[in-house]
């Protein structure tokens, strides 16, 4: 968001009218909608009913006031680009070399279908996992840090979990170890070193039954993670 306040503080009617970024944040007064206070719904009391929402009456919950939506970038306004997906939008700014760079980080992580402007209490854990890894990825130095993982395939295609195992597999080769919670064949197969849990769950689990490299566990015969991966 920071790089998209500044693009569209230096657009042409921008500068006329002396917008900062600021103007462009809905968290901050002067360019936001005041009706909603940025939000771009107003909550109504149904009384027994309980509070429900509604899209803001000023602003049509685009949450931004009219002056600052008539800046745009490629016929778009603020509240516009925030209505595109991380695909739609690497498209847009591919010019903007900084910006296309994190968009196509999130893209590579799976999230190329949330907006840009989704709410992070909207996203389920496993989109939130690959969230903050996309942010972990921008970093230059990935030495000595220690990532732990839960289940982070969880909803994802195949293709999806493809790009995911390289980004992976990026981020050790940069120097980080990473602790991978999974149950997905090809993930674990992908592993430099399996540790398995059991003999099942709940009470009679959480003992160490195997650990070593995948294609050791795949020879194992009491081992129901093996048995998985033999036939995956």
């Amino acid at each position: 968001m920071d790089l998209m306040r500044e693009l569209w503080s230096t657009l042409p009617l921008a500068k006329v009218r002396g917008y900062g970024p600021g103007r462009f944040s809905f968290n901050v007064r002067g360019g936001r909608c005041e009706t909603c206070a940025g939000e771009g719904s107003v909550a109504l009391d149904m009384q027994f009913l309980g509070e429900t929402f509604v899209d803001c009456p000023s602003c049509a919950g685009r949450r931004f006031n009219r002056e600052t939506l008539e800046v745009r970038f490629k016929g778009l306004s603020i509240s516009d680009a925030l209505q595109l997906t991380v695909k739609e939008a690497g498209e847009i700014f591919r010019a903007q070399p900084r910006l296309a760079e994190k968009l196509r980080t999130l893209e590579e992580v799976g999230l190329g279908y949330i907006k840009l402007g989704q709410a992070a209490n909207t996203l389920s854990g496993g989109e939130a996992q690959r969230l903050k890894l996309a942010s972990e990825l921008s970093r230059r130095d990935h030495a000595g840090r220690l990532y732990v993982l839960d289940e982070p395939t969880t909803g994802l295609a195949w293709d999806d979990i493809a790009k995911l195992l390289a980004l992976l597999g990026r981020l050790r080769d940069a120097g980080a170890t990473l602790i991978v919670i999974e149950h997905h064949a090809d993930v674990i197969l992908a592993a430099d070193w399996v540790m398995e849990l059991g003999p099942v769950g709940g009470e009679k689990g959480g003992s160490l039954t195997f650990e070593g490299a995948p294609e050791d566990l795949l020879r194992q015969k009491e081992s129901p993670t093996g048995r998985a991966l033999r036939n995956a």
